[in-house]
């Protein structure tokens, strides 16, 4: 067998093992093992990549320059993974996808100055026979303008979802009226590049795009902020499509068709579940009218100590915990599942609700929850608990915030109206850990603050459940 069929074969396994990642990530009990296959997978398409570049005669300098670059991009792969703490992840998710996007702008180019700008007139002639020629121009185009939308868009997502930035929209006047003419102005110019491709018109796309990108991701507030992480990563994964049909290689076809169809579809279930439009969400806030939070008066406030909770918690039949971005700040997973299995033993029934955009990723708090050893079987979708909070005792909530807004549902006027949240102002009493009155992400005020049955515990969310944990 040649090199060129054993890379091949190698692709063909490489691509099956992602398959089974994304299956085994599917549920709590498969995770590791599908991260493991998926690690696995990513490593035999590196070596069989080195393979066939030494196959195919690489010079010397090129071959150093790979080594080089996969040494440093391991090293800063290792340096991340060890320092990233679990409420940098969303952010370093969407760091990541930024460079799949600058990666696909670079191959773009690459494609584009190694045919239409390098060929001789011969060359094109003959491509051009072969019918080859005018599928290569559309692949550049669209490949460098859906990379430089992954690009920019990832890189404002990581700067709001780090707070460098502000999480409110931005909103520009006709906003929905440049997303749209930018996608229009596209479709012309690709067909225009494809006819007659000229450097200018690459150079245009690429500036369109990356002010699409940046324009896109802005418009969106930070309360669809986790819709956006997966939808970049399905942008991503398009972006790597179009880079494997550029340099010709299946696996990068097939890898990113898998990232882009299944970050889409997981795009689709979390619209749905927070009554969002998909089409809305991914095109920049389109036709969402809603308008600013407001500064309104609800009254005063009413504050616990820990001991009083402790109190609550002792009196208990049932307690529903419903975590939130503000308990990964605090790290306070730990001290949670510890106080969850004592209020077990004591005879407390203890569940979590889960918001689908708990946190500011997909699936944040399953995995704090998860590391924390907390049982799966406890472990609650927001459906599956919303009519059980009638009949709840005590709720605490830790760090959520606009996850538990009545203002969703009371108020049409409302940044997040229309958003499904947990109902837990229906319980008996509600107990919120905050740092302080801040609104939440969203920049929307909480009238469950000032409601009868709910009551404040300010603090450090970690150092309040120890007080419990030593009160109890």
């Amino acid at each position: 067998m040649t090199i060129e069929s054993i890379a091949q074969s190698a692709y063909l396994v490489a691509a099956l093992l992602f398959i089974l990642a994304l299956a085994g990530l599917s549920k709590h009990e498969s995770a590791k093992s599908g991260n493991t296959l998926g690690m696995a997978g990513m490593a035999i398409a590196l070596v069989a990549t080195v393979a066939l570049a030494i196959d195919r005669k690489i010079e010397p300098m090129g071959l150093g320059l790979l080594a080089v670059a996969m040494v440093i991009g391991a090293l800063i792969g290792l340096q991340r993974a060890r320092r990233v703490e679990m409420t940098g992840m969303p952010e370093l998710i969407a760091l990541l996808h930024s460079f799949v996007g600058l990666a696909a702008v670079l191959v773009g180019w690459n494609g584009y100055l190694l045919v239409e700008g390098g060929a001789s007139p011969a060359e094109s002639l003959a491509l051009s026979a072969q019918g080859t020629l005018g599928i290569h121009h559309a692949e550049v185009f669209i490949g460098v303008f859906i990379g430089a939308v992954t690009f920019t868009g990832s890189i404002v997502a990581y700067l709001k979802l780090s707070g460098r930035a502000s999480s409110s929209p931005l909103m520009l006047p006709g906003k929905n009226f440049l997303n749209v003419g930018a996608l229009v102005v596209f479709a012309g110019l690709t067909v225009w590049f494809v006819i007659s491709p000229t450097l200018w018109l690459l150079i245009l796309v690429t500036v369109i795009a990356l002010l699409l990108g940046i324009h896109l991701v802005a418009s969106i507030g930070g309360g669809d902020m986790p819709v956006v992480v997966s939808m970049l990563n399905s942008y991503s994964g398009w972006a790597a499509a179009a880079s494997g049909f550029l340099l010709e290689n299946d696996l990068l076809i097939v890898t990113g068709a898998l990232v882009g169809s299944s970050g889409a579809y997981l795009s689709y279930i979390m619209c749905r579940a927070m009554n969002r439009s998909f089409i809305s969400v991914i095109a920049g806030g389109f036709g969402i009218e809603a308008g600013p939070a407001e500064d309104k008066d609800y009254g005063e406030h009413r504050e616990v100590t820990a001991e009083q909770v402790a109190e609550m918690l002792n009196g208990a039949d049932s307690v529903i915990i419903t975590p939130g971005y503000g308990m990964a700040v605090a790290q306070a997973q730990y001290g949670v599942a510890e106080l969850t299995r004592k209020l077990r033993d004591n005879g407390v029934k203890v569940r979590f609700g889960i918001h689908p955009v708990a946190g500011r990723l997909p699936g944040h708090m399953n995995v704090l929850l998860a590391e924390a050893k907390v049982p799966y079987d406890i472990v609650l979708e927001m459906d599956e608990i919303n009519d059980d909070f009638p009949d709840t005792s005590v709720v605490l909530v830790i760090g959520a915030n606009d996850t538990v807004n009545p203002a969703a549902m009371d108020d049409p006027t409302s940044p997040i109206a229309g958003m499904p949240v947990l109902k837990v102002w229906e319980a008996h009493n509600v107990i919120i850990f905050k740092r302080s009155m801040a609104s939440g992400y969203a920049g929307v005020q909480n009238p469950l603050f000032f409601r009868e049955n709910s009551a404040m515990l300010f603090g450090d969310a970690k150092d309040r459940v120890e007080d419990i944990l030593r009160a109890l």
